[in-house]
């Protein structure tokens, strides 16, 4: 296994940049999901990474060796693709096996070495089976297993999972999660898909519009998103983002008219023009004489089972809390909501980025004036 380092890393078609200066560093043995929407240029990196597209400009490492101008083949890399790329006349035995016999391994050693890796993704009583007599996770499995039997020193998988059901993805992730752990061989893994991401990650690296917006664990990513973008990303539903302005009064001002008493946060943003955030989770349904309720009007929900999503209009601003009551709940109903200050997030207007604040003792309820 080897660490790979990302430097200054470009990428452009012509006169467009796709991949605006990269800065990552992957350390031996981590598993890292490069998330982002469509078009983000994640799928771009990993590629760069496996020497299937070139570097406009920068430089990436493996295992301390520049790799910029190496064949894909020598650069100890094992891909795993979404569309599983496997030879339908042949074998499971011998897709797995097949890069081997190009290496012109001896059929003994390869035979052992590929009874090994089945063994390891339960493919064993489906070794002489065709891939198109297999299931979409099998064939997944097979192209996984292909990869593993070369003993890369790092594995690339590019949304390996998007062609499989929601049940199977699960399963699948349970699957990757569990081979890392005992391969320990440096992982990348690009995804769309949050929740995949947050499950297999040991880091994410965030990207948008070919900018890599945050780079850290997932628990980080999630209780300090580093931007706006990252804040309305990362989360189902998204943080809650309402845009506004700080007076010197204490109070946090926005939509048509609301007011929100945030004074601790006041006294470090006066008069300037930013979005204050808050998870779904983090905002209860109160009753209405209750210190620091916020009044807001239903606009719809979603019912989860064991909770349902309120979305409501609070002043103008949307809003969304997960509320766990059986009463029923319908449009244009009043409610009352509130949320700690101290959970709450705040982004610069100009930059889009999180302004950090010092620490606060003891908090004071969220209060509203109307």
């Amino acid at each position: 296994m080897s660490a790979i380092s990302i430097s200054g890393v470009k990428k452009r078609y012509q006169k467009t940049d796709v991949i605006h200066g990269v800065d990552v560093e992957i350390e031996q043995g981590e598993f890292v999901v490069i998330l982002g929407p469509s078009g983000c240029g994640k799928s771009t990196l990993l590629r760069m990474i496996a020497g299937l597209e070139e570097i406009t400009e920068g430089e990436i490492s493996i295992g301390g060796k520049v790799v910029n101008d190496l064949e894909p083949r020598e650069r100890g890399c094992a891909m795993v693709f979404q569309n599983y790329a496997l030879y339908p006349h042949m074998s499971v035995r011998q897709n797995i096996g097949y890069a081997l016999k190009v290496a012109g391994m001896k059929r003994a050693e390869r035979d052992a070495k590929v009874l090994k890796v089945a063994k390891a993704v339960s493919l064993e009583p489906y070794l002489d089976r065709k891939p198109g007599e297999l299931s979409g996770g099998q064939r997944q499995r097979v192209a996984m297993a292909r990869a593993m039997v070369r003993e890369p020193e790092v594995f690339l998988f590019d949304e390996p999972f998007s062609n499989l059901d929601a049940k199977l993805r699960v399963a699948m992730r349970a699957e990757v999660r569990s081979l890392h752990r005992s391969l320990g061989v440096t992982s990348v893994f690009v995804t769309h898909d949050q929740t995949e991401a947050m499950t297999l990650a040991d880091r994410l690296i965030i990207m948008n519009q070919g900018v890599v917006e945050q780079v850290g664990k997932p628990s980080e990513v999630y209780h300090h998103p580093a931007s706006l973008f990252v804040a309305d990303f990362i989360g189902s539903p998204a943080m809650n983002l309402v845009r506004g302005f700080f007076g010197a009064d204490g109070y946090f001002r926005h939509g048509k008219g609301g007011m929100i008493h945030l004074p601790d946060l006041t006294r470090h943003h006066v008069s300037k023009e930013v979005s204050i955030g808050i998870r779904p989770e983090l905002v209860r349904r109160v009753a209405s004489g209750a210190k620091g309720a916020l009044p807001a009007v239903v606009d719809y929900t979603e019912e989860l089972g064991a909770s349902r999503l309120v979305y409501a209009d609070m002043d103008g601003s949307r809003i969304i809390a997960v509320d766990t009551g059986s009463d029923a709940l319908g449009t244009g109903m009043p409610i009352h909501l509130s949320f700690a200050e101290s959970d709450v997030h705040v982004f610069s207007h100009d930059t889009s980025r999180r302004i950090d604040t010092a620490s606060q003792p003891a908090q004071t309820p969220t209060t509203v004036t109307a």
